[in-house]
């Protein structure tokens, strides 16, 4: 462990940070989309004056599930258009999760929808199921595509699962899911050819329409026309490429008006470069240093395929930057002392907070986590910065069984880190290590309000 000792803090660290972008509450935000929900359920209930029968229970279960899938899976793309805003006031982390759980929930009522509706049918029509399915998909019109469209759903569902996408690169769980437009495409005729809550109701087929039109030009918007727009105006360029440690890599990117941007210290990009072999694929990587008006950096540990490329890139290559993204920033801090966790390479944005979170001698805390000697990154500019800010850094080397004892269990924070609770605890690194440590900081008491966690898993 290696503790360095409190020293002033520079009147550079002291500066008042500019006006954060805008971004949006995630209360606000779950709000609105259990708003849209109930919303979606009026429309059944608006359309529907009497249920007799058991069949027709079927049906009009079939057809609220199908209401709820078909604004789930619009809801499910919009957290995903990256709207600055939504990721900014929800960050990388957060996002995820919704994400997650809102993909299980529109996969499960896909599904519901597709068996209730045959099966009530089925009842209706007095006949077995499989007659009913191969009636539906030959003879209504858009079922079979909207069949199509369910299948790919689940089958996207499925590499989702944690256990399949811990067997598979970054690069094809990214781009399968791009088959979820395709899927939505299919789907959203069925919507209107047969759905009995718009055939006959002109103002929900407008208001329907809108809703996927509104998140299909965000999508159109953020995700392509913006990165285009970015390489253009700023012109991103590979400055140099060195190694920090075994396995991990820093790269110098310049650039014109890069302060434009308004990225942040904690933030990240999604990076391309345009070279033969990774143009094609878009990775996120945190600033590992403040931004600057002509220099960004990024420290990648180079294991997978695209990230082991990232060393024998050129100084000169071009590159596409989307972002910045993330809501691990200065503005997230409620408490006047804050503690850093980081684990293994997730210390690449807590460096950068570390430099520029403003702090008084004694009020920040870094805690770096890493197994061997050898992975330790930015060791010296650490304790540089340590010492010139009066900011205390704590790194531990080696395995559990050697300790003894977690050293992130709840007792052991509380050991080391006096006034624990009363911290905003910033913390990133393997998906592992953060689940351990948010337990923790909550076994001693520390508010989940004050916990900011990004996450490397995928």
């Amino acid at each position: 462990m290696t503790t360095v000792l409190e020293r002033p803090v520079s009147p550079a660290s002291r500066a008042t940070p500019p006006p954060a972008p805008a971004s949006m509450n995630p209360n606000a935000m779950l709000g609105a989309i259990v708003a849209g929900a109930v919303a979606t359920l009026g429309l059944w209930w608006f359309d529907t004056p009497s249920i007799s029968g058991f069949g027709d229970v079927l049906t009009n279960a079939g057809r609220i599930t199908g209401l709820l899938a078909g604004y789930g899976v619009v809801v499910l793309v919009a957290l995903m258009a990256r709207i600055p805003p939504v990721e900014r006031g929800l960050g990388a982390d957060r996002l995820a999760r919704w994400h997650s759980f809102g993909g299980r929930y529109s996969v499960s009522l896909i599904v519901a929808h597709a068996l209730l509706i045959t099966w009530g049918y089925a009842v209706t029509g007095h006949t077995n199921v499989v007659h009913q399915t191969k009636t539906l998909n030959l003879s209504y019109p858009d079922v079979l595509m909207a069949t199509v469209a369910g299948l790919l759903f689940v089958g996207i569902g499925i590499v989702s699962a944690r256990a399949a996408r811990r067997r598979m690169r970054y690069e094809t769980w990214y781009y399968l899911h791009f088959y979820t437009y395709l899927a939505i495409a299919l789907a959203f005729s069925h919507q209107f050819s047969t759905g009995a809550d718009f055939i006959d109701n002109r103002p929900a087929r407008v208001a329907w329409a809108a809703l996927y039109a509104t998140v299909g030009a965000a999508i159109l918007w953020y995700r392509f026309i913006t990165p285009v727009r970015q390489a253009l105006r700023h012109q991103l360029r590979i400055v140099a490429v060195h190694s920090e440690a075994p396995g991990i890599v820093s790269v110098l990117v310049g650039g014109r008006h890069l302060d434009e941007l308004r990225a942040e210290s904690g933030q990240f990009f999604r990076w391309r470069f345009l070279t033969r072999e990774l143009w094609w694929a878009s990775n996120p990587y945190s600033l590992s240093a403040p931004p600057s008006v002509h220099l960004l950096r990024i420290t990648v540990k180079t294991f997978g395929e695209h990230s082991g490329a990232l060393a024998a890139l050129q100084p000169g290559t071009r590159l596409v930057a989307e972002g910045p993204y993330g809501a691990m920033v200065a503005a997230k801090r409620t408490q006047r002392k804050v503690l850093l966790v980081a684990g293994g390479v997730g210390v690449t944005p807590l460096r950068a907070l570390f430099q520029t979170l403003p702090a008084a001698p004694g009020d920040l805390t870094l805690l770096y986590r890493a197994s061997r000697e050898a992975d330790v990154v930015f060791r010296h500019e650490l304790e540089s910065l340590a010492a010139s800010r009066g900011a205390r850094l704590h790194i531990v080397v080696g395995r559990r069984t050697e300790f003894g004892v977690d050293p992130l269990d709840a007792r052991t924070l509380q050991a080391n880190i006096p006034d624990l609770a009363a911290h905003d605890v910033f913390v990133c690194g393997p998906a592992g290590l953060t689940d351990t440590t948010v337990r923790a900081l909550r076994t001693a008491r520390v508010p989940r309000r004050q916990i900011h966690v990004e996450s490397f898993e995928f």
